[in-house]
């Protein structure tokens, strides 16, 4: 009996190690709005740490966070770390690159709850006196973070954050007076 029991254990588990394996290895989570705001306005409020604060979904997870800010205020180089609860974790962004009004690159270092690096771009497109901007991050997964999918998608996770901080950045940019 005990025999079947270790064989019927170990079919559940290479077939688990199987699923797992077939998962595919890259992912990508992206969420647009449209500002009604030059991409100009819009492209300013990503291409500087400093202004995150008042439109990232992170922020007000946890607002004790301890932050810091390196390099150049903004654009290529600019650096921005944190540490956090549970909820936020810690790690680092930094703009790798910078494109006026087009596009912002960051490579984000994950240190807590998990390690991992992923990148994610922000694209502005202009739509008339209106900005269509883009917030995506794709990278890839290991084993473990395949088998963390298995049951909670990375879409699902990441989001529905994405889409809190366009909305906050849209009630912001658009209540900002136009000079």
């Amino acid at each position: 009996m005990l025999k079947k029991i270790l064989i019927a254990l170990a079919v559940i588990v290479i077939v688990f190690v199987v699923i797992v394996a077939l998962q595919p290895s890259e992912f990508r989570v992206a969420r647009s709005a449209t500002i009604a705001a030059p991409a100009a306005a819009v492209f300013a409020q990503v291409n500087d740490f400093h202004n995150w604060e008042a439109w990232s979904p992170w922020a007000k997870l946890d607002p004790a966070a301890k932050n810091s800010f390196e390099g150049p205020s903004a654009g290529t180089g600019a650096s921005f770390r944190w540490a956090g609860n549970n909820e936020v974790g810690e790690g680092s962004m930094t703009i790798i690159e910078s494109r006026p009004s087009d596009l912002i690159r960051i490579k984000l270092e994950f240190l807590k709850p998990f390690e991992g690096t992923n990148t994610a771009e922000f694209t502005f497109k202009p739509e008339g006196s209106q900005t269509a901007v883009t917030w995506s991050m794709f990278g890839t997964n290991n084993f473990i973070a395949k088998a963390f999918c298995l049951f909670m998608s990375m879409d699902k996770m990441v989001g529905g954050q994405f889409e809190k901080g366009l909305a906050s950045m849209k009630s912001m940019v658009e209540s900002t007076p136009k000079q």
